[in-house]
């Protein structure tokens, strides 16, 4: 009985650990092209990205950091950045489960953009 508590004690710990490393910080970041010279920007509200790949036994793709922070970008079609940014790498994975990067950070916004100009967080 012993033998079968510590076997599911020593699986359950197994299929239930991850782990999350904070790959970078940056002040402002982006993957689009800016014209910082004749945008009005503002700071929108805080978004996360995710770009994650499956792993059953091997993972099944790399995932990109920059795939991360476009979802994350592209949640606002005004949005043409980050501000306060942190990516992170996480892994859960033993046999099956899943390899990801998160981009969080919050939007910049350019008001220039057309249809934009009105914009309200």
């Amino acid at each position: 009985m012993k033998k079968a508590f510590f076997s599911l004690v020593i699986l359950s710990a197994l299929f239930s650990s991850g782990c999350a490393q904070r790959v970078a910080d940056f002040t402002l970041a982006s993957t689009k092209n800016i014209d910082i010279n004749k945008g009005d920007f503002v700071k929108g509200p805080r978004v996360k990205g995710e770009d994650s790949k499956p792993v059953i036994i091997f993972p099944l793709g790399i995932p990109n950091v920059k795939e991360a922070a476009d979802k994350a970008i592209e949640s606002d079609k005004c949005a043409v950045g980050l501000t306060d940014v942190t990516a992170d790498s996480v892994v859960f994975s033993f046999l099956i489960g899943y390899i990801a990067y998160e981009v969080e950070g919050d939007l910049v916004i350019d008001k220039n953009i057309s249809g934009c100009e009105n914009w309200q967080g």
